[in-house]
């Protein structure tokens, strides 16, 4: 049986661009995990998926015990988000054991992502409804369907973003008559993530010895520890409304306030609003240099010879 090290680990599963939640926060953990999983035992990533389930279940459980526990609401409500943080955890590790084992399948890709999102979805909303029976501030009902407006619209842009960059560098390649590319761009494609901030294009100008700014050297001080500039993604915005919030309950012991809950879930909201917009921007200027460049090869000559 092959033995499996943490240099393996992280040369074979780690993204080369990731948020910073899991950079820091979450894949020390995980990559440790993984290799003590991957040379101990035969669990699967779909093992590791219902794992994660089984703790978020356990997290949203957590949320509404505030509701009949009193004066002690505040330990479920930071039990939660720590079991809410260790599914995420096991969420992580499913990918990583599948990349380097090789055992992943693509319907584990399909359930992976529909337990994501079942497990957020009950998390927060017990979160939120619970806060509200125990305080009775309807801000808390107000909140909820603006978060799961905000989580939705994120997936929504995200998967539209990356289809409409895969349309246009092919429809390039069409018209640069370069077909044999094709394959390799729709494989790029595929593997891209929405939230990696810049194109090709613009991503050589921000790393290249010219590139001069504050935003170019920030950019490659996070690029240096694997940290997406796109500093507030799903992923933080998961994390802030399931682990930080709850935790501010902890506040209580030193101000008049029951939590931080409430302005968490605005911050939360607000800053991924912005980083969405700045996601559509960058698309929009694509977009404008794709009509450019297509205008460009349309008026280029043809290099074939008629018959």
């Amino acid at each position: 049986m092959s033995r499996f090290t943490l240099a393996q680990v992280k040369e074979e599963t780690y993204k080369a661009k990731d948020a910073w939640w899991t950079v820091f926060l979450v894949d020390p953990l995980a990559g440790r995990l993984v290799v003590w999983t991957a040379n101990r035992t035969n669990i699967t990533p779909n093992q590791l998926t219902l794992g994660a389930g089984v703790l978020g279940l356990l997290s949203a459980l957590c949320f509404l015990a505030p509701i009949r526990a009193g004066d002690t609401g505040w330990v479920w409500l930071v039990a939660g988000a720590l079991l809410f943080h260790l599914s995420f955890v096991l969420d992580c590790m499913d990918g990583k054991i599948a990349r380097l084992k090789g055992n992943g399948s693509i319907f584990g890709a399909w359930v992976d992502f529909v337990f994501d999102r079942i497990r957020f979805f009950g998390c927060v909303m017990t979160l939120l409804i619970g806060q509200w029976l125990v305080t009775d501030n309807p801000a808390y009902l107000i909140v909820a369907p603006v978060v799961v407006f905000f989580d939705l619209l994120r997936y929504l842009n995200g998967s539209q973003v990356a289809k409409t960059r895969k349309s246009m560098k092919q429809a390039l390649v069409i018209a640069s008559g370069d077909v044999d590319r094709l394959h390799d761009y729709a494989s790029a494609s595929q593997a891209a993530d929405p939230e990696d901030d810049e194109s090709a294009e613009s991503e050589s100008k921000a790393t290249s010895g010219s590139a001069k700014g504050l935003y170019p050297r920030a950019r490659g001080l996070l690029m240096r520890h694997r940290v997406r500039p796109h500093l507030f993604s799903g992923i933080e915005f998961e994390m802030f409304l399931c682990v930080v919030a709850p935790i501010t309950v902890l506040v209580a012991f030193f101000t008049p306030l029951n939590s931080l809950i409430i302005p968490v879930a605005v911050f939360s909201v607000l800053a991924l609003a912005f980083f969405e917009v700045i996601l559509v921007l960058r698309l929009w200027k694509e977009t404008r240099r794709f009509e450019v460049r297509r205008r460009e090869l349309a008026a280029a000559p043809s290099t074939g010879t008629e018959d």
